[in-house]
């Protein structure tokens, strides 16, 4: 089939390319010429693994093409995908849509014989009626049909989500355009994904009520893990003992600085002002949004009191810059909290992050950014790990005593649970893990370890 994807961001490049990999042929239109000519030559502008290697795949067997003329791929498509950007509004927290119907009115200009044009953007309810309406304003004797099929890409496995995800979504009521959806994801039918056709406004909610939801757990355990701290208990059991009840499962029940990214943050603040705007607000869904901005601030304190309760003079090492690992996002990030927070307490901070460096150093250029974990260990008073990047699970602690003025550890990640830290000479600050003593060999170093 003949695809046209409008926006080369994240979504629309990682869905133009899988599209291309099921054997369709698809052009990815966007209006930044730079972009479209790195694209051209391979170069991709995000990162996201396994995203290079398709493109550029698919570009060389003919699938997969770039341009800045949505004029000339528009009108002999079969589908059109809206891709681009909804972030929140200056001011009020709505979804701006400025682009979404600025794209919508571009494709309805250009539309040539029967079209289905397809929001894959996250949108309020409603949006596709409003983009039917102002497309069929333009062009009251074109064919088409405008669908809802929201996306469900992690950051960091997106690749993998698109090509074996836990459902599809597709919202329309007409036949035709069912029958088109159908040939686009053929490739998941054979594979038996389970596929939702519903209304569209049903399939543009589903997609805020899963943020939502997956939000509230986050938000959930990082309150449980807070009460952990005071009474004693280990988040991690408790995460453990609840997570094996199928009900609930174990998913995003990891305690942390909070959640941050792409998705997440904007998405639960839209969902609150279109619930608001419909009559019925959802107070759980703005607890979890309160919730999480605190933890992230809270962080700021958690470090502090790690330091003595102060860090006025003090160098702090950071590992990790972005929302989550196995991306370049720093979006909402923790670190955009904790880092300043850090500053504005008087420290000096010198940080590292595997992907994120270049997107950081934009935000936050008044920190210390070197090449290594372990170069921005060096004289630090605490080293604290905010992204949770595979490279920090197994670091040489006994060279990082070494480096470090002060060995104290703070893992807002607990990735490092098992006392290990403690037999090098550290002082180790988790979340929600209660207070322990190091139970090993008595010529090592008996540090407690500090839940608070």
């Amino acid at each position: 089939m003949r695809v046209t994807v409008v926006g080369s961001g994240y979504v629309g490049l990682v869905s133009g390319a899988c599209f291309s990999e099921f054997g369709h042929d698809v052009v990815c239109v966007d209006k930044d010429d730079a972009k479209i000519a790195r694209l051209r030559k391979g170069e991709i502008p995000i990162y996201e693994p396994g995203l290079e290697d398709l493109v550029v795949r698919n570009m060389r067997a003919g699938r997969l093409r770039f341009t800045e003329n949505l004029a000339a791929a528009v009108p002999s498509s079969d589908a059109v995908f809206i891709a681009v950007g909804t972030p929140s509004r200056p001011g009020d927290g709505h979804a701006d849509l400025g682009a979404v119907y600025a794209a919508a009115d571009a494709i309805a200009d250009h539309l040539g014989g029967y079209t289905v044009v397809v929001t894959k953007s996250t949108v309020p309810v409603g949006t596709g009626s409003q983009i039917h309406k102002r497309m069929r304003a333009r062009q009251p004797g074109r064919r088409f049909d405008v669908v809802s099929n929201p996306e469900f890409l992690r950051e960091g496995a997106a690749i993998e989500d698109f090509m074996r995800p836990d459902r599809v979504v597709i919202g329309t009521l007409s036949e035709q355009a069912r029958a088109v959806m159908r040939d686009l994801y053929r490739p998941l039918f054979f594979n038996e994904t389970p596929v939702v056709f519903t209304t569209r406004e049903s399939a543009e909610l589903i997609k805020y009520a899963s943020n939502a939801f997956l939000a509230t757990k986050i938000s959930f355990i990082n309150e449980m893990a807070a009460l952990c701290e005071k009474l004693g208990a280990d988040v991690q059991d408790v995460a453990k003992g609840m997570g094996l009840d199928k009900r609930i499962g174990s998913q995003f029940l990891h305690a942390g600085p909070g959640y941050g990214g792409s998705c997440f943050p904007k998405d639960t603040l839209a969902l609150i002002e279109m619930a608001r705007d419909a009559g019925a607000p959802t107070t759980i869904v703005e607890a979890v949004v309160a919730v999480n901005d605190r933890r992230k601030a809270a962080m700021v304190d958690k470090i502090v009191s790690a330091c003595g309760g102060s860090v006025a003079g003090k160098r702090i090492a950071v590992l990790g810059l972005t929302f989550k690992p196995n991306t370049d996002d720093v979006r909402e990030s923790p670190a955009l909290v904790i880092v300043p927070g850090l500053l504005a307490a008087g420290a000096t901070v010198a940080a590292y992050d595997p992907e994120g460096m270049e997107q950081a150093r934009a935000l936050m250029p008044d920190i210390d950014y070197r090449q290594d974990a372990y170069a921005t260990m060096e004289g630090a008073d605490a080293l604290v790990i905010i992204t949770e990047w595979n490279q920090f699970r197994a670091l040489d602690l006994a060279r990082a005593a070494r480096l470090m003025r002060s060995p104290v550890l703070v893992d807002l990640r607990n990735i490092y649970a098992n006392g290990e830290p403690e037999q090098y000479g550290f002082t180790y600050v988790g979340v929600g893990r209660g207070t322990r003593k190091t139970a090993g060999a008595a010529k090592k170093p008996q540090l407690k370890l500090v839940g608070a």
